[in-house]
């Protein structure tokens, strides 16, 4: 049943009971007439009017919206200019037939008004707390949706980003790969390739299973060995329990990214990159350890301040994706070693594969 058919169900249903209820009490008093009946027919028709009339000016001045105290003022001054009407309306009417009555009560002509106000009144305050309640719900819900688009606009664009400055310096290995070894470049265009498909992705996908992330850090580490050569070596620990679970697509990578750029470039021996991941509870818990020192110990900001962007992303998507359930932390372990760790809810797609676990092999004698 629509709303529509609703209130016109409530305004006629409504005020015919009240009136003709008004008249069966009248009834038991004394003798009504047929024109006591199609008078009280014609009440219930002015007052469907009134009301609906009232509607009519709430909903084009958006009364709902208003302050509180503008609104209340509004409900006290219509139930009176209502009951006002129709008080005038009944008044010959009452005058013919009571006019005894009015030369020894004449302030019955208030009491009317009073009673015909009452019952407006109600009217009045039930409709508009009725629509300024929903008023605010459906504002509320707007608030709310626009608030989650924003995030998800903010959180697409967190997702999709990829250091530009990379992707030049893995052309420039590849161009000088060509002549030198056809194969490897060969090689290295496909794992680019696969680099920028999952950074066009990541912004469709909130989530991705952990072996697709490593995929994605084998294919950078890859490229990243053309450079470095023996300067750059890669270690491994992950936990099989680990590689279905979901984790934020390119955030890993971009950590890895971090690690290479702030840490292992300026080394002058070259440094090393490990990828630690383990459940703990109902948390997976990924740690990745670098060569490398702090702008400052102990001092997250600084470090975003020297890392750029990475690590703001990195931080400000856990907060988009997982509130307050995710933790991010970077700091210096010794003394030429950084540590990152994230702790995200565990999630899956579909059943976990108990049993199952990934060889690294490949990608630790490419990389190490």
């Amino acid at each position: 049943m629509t709303k529509k058919r609703i209130y016109w169900i409530c305004q006629v249903g409504g005020w015919t009971a009240l009136i003709l209820s008004e008249l069966a009490i009248y009834t038991l008093e004394g003798e009504v007439t047929t024109g006591d009946f199609f008078f009280a027919l014609a009440n219930i028709l002015v007052c469907v009017l009134l009301t609906h009339f009232y509607r009519l000016i709430v909903r084009e001045q958006n009364w709902v919206s208003l302050p509180v105290y503008q609104i209340a003022l509004r409900v006290i001054i219509s139930g009176l200019s209502l009951g006002l009407l129709m008080t005038l309306m009944n008044y010959p009417i009452d005058l013919k037939v009571l006019k005894d009555t009015f030369k020894s009560q004449p302030y019955i002509f208030f009491a009317d008004w009073l009673s015909w106000s009452k019952s407006m009144f109600m009217w009045v305050l039930s409709y508009t707390v009725y629509h300024y309640v929903e008023h605010k719900l459906d504002a509320e819900i707007e608030r709310i949706l626009l608030k989650t688009s924003i995030k998800e606009s903010e959180a697409k664009v967190l997702r999709s980003q990829l250091n530009p400055h990379f992707v030049f310096n893995a052309l420039n290995s590849i161009r000088a790969l060509v002549s030198e070894d056809p194969s490897k470049a060969q090689q290295g265009v496909t794992q680019l390739s696969n680099i920028l498909r999952n950074s066009l992705l990541a912004d469709r996908r909130k989530t991705v299973e952990l072996r697709e992330e490593l995929k994605t850090v084998e294919d950078y580490l890859s490229l990243e060995k053309v450079r470095y050569e023996e300067r750059l070596k890669a270690d491994f620990h992950i936990d099989p329990k680990t590689v279905y679970l979901q984790v934020p697509p390119m955030m890993l990578q971009t950590l890895v990214e971090n690690a290479i750029k702030h840490g292992v470039q300026k080394a002058m021996s070259g440094g090393f990159v490990q990828v630690t991941t383990f459940l703990e509870g109902d948390y997976v818990h990924i740690h990745i350890r670098n060569t490398g020192i702090l702008a400052k110990k102990d001092s997250i900001d600084k470090q975003k301040e020297a890392s750029g962007f990475g690590l703001e992303n990195t931080e400000r998507r856990l907060h988009l994706l997982y509130g307050e359930d995710a933790k991010f932390r970077i700091f210096q372990e010794s003394e030429e070693v950084v540590r990152a760790e994230i702790i995200v809810p565990t999630q899956t797609e579909g059943v976990f594969k108990s049993g199952s676990s990934l060889s690294f092999s490949k990608l630790t004698s490419q990389t190490s």
